[in-house]
C-alpha cells in the first residue's frame, strides 16, 4: 500500500513563499505521475499543478500559473510545490497526489493515492 506524506505547509504573510514536499512510499515512484490539489474551507478539492514521471512536462491551474513551480526527485521519492508571491487566497489544506499511468490528469477523481494535507495559511 502507497502512502504519501507531505510537510512544509505553515502561517506567512501575503507575498512570502512557501515550499511544500512530499515523500512518497511507492516502490516504482518515478512511474508516477504526481499532482498538487488543496481544499479551502467550504469549497471543492481543486487541482493546483502536475508533473509527469520523468519531471519533463509541468502543468499548473491558471491561478497559480508564474508564482508557483512543481518539481521531483526521483532518487529521494519526492515531489515539491514552490509557491511565492502567496495571496490569502492560497490558503487551504495542501495535499500530494500519485497517478499511476502515463497521463497528466488534472481530476482528482483520477489519481490513484492520496497524502493526508499540510494546511498552508496566508494572511493579508
Amino acid at each position: 500500500q502507497a502512502q504519501l506524506v507531505e510537510s512544509g505547509g505553515g502561517l506567512v504573510q501575503a507575498g512570502d513563499s512557501l515550499r511544500l514536499s512530499c515523500v512518497a512510499s511507492i516502490r516504482t515512484f518515478s512511474r508516477y505521475t504526481m499532482g498538487w490539489f488543496r481544499q479551502a474551507p467550504g469549497k471543492e478539492r481543486e487541482y493546483v499543478a502536475a508533473i509527469s514521471w520523468n519531471g519533463g512536462r509541468t502543468y499548473f491551474a491558471d491561478s497559480v500559473k508564474g508564482r508557483f513551480t512543481i518539481s521531483r526527485d526521483n532518487a529521494k521519492n519526492t515531489v515539491y510545490l514552490q509557491m511565492n508571491s502567496l495571496k490569502s487566497e492560497d490558503t487551504a489544506v495542501y495535499y500530494c497526489a500519485a497517478h499511476g499511468r502515463d497521463a497528466i490528469p488534472r481530476s482528482s477523481h483520477e489519481y490513484d493515492y492520496w497524502g493526508q494535507g499540510t494546511q498552508v495559511t496566508v494572511s493579508s
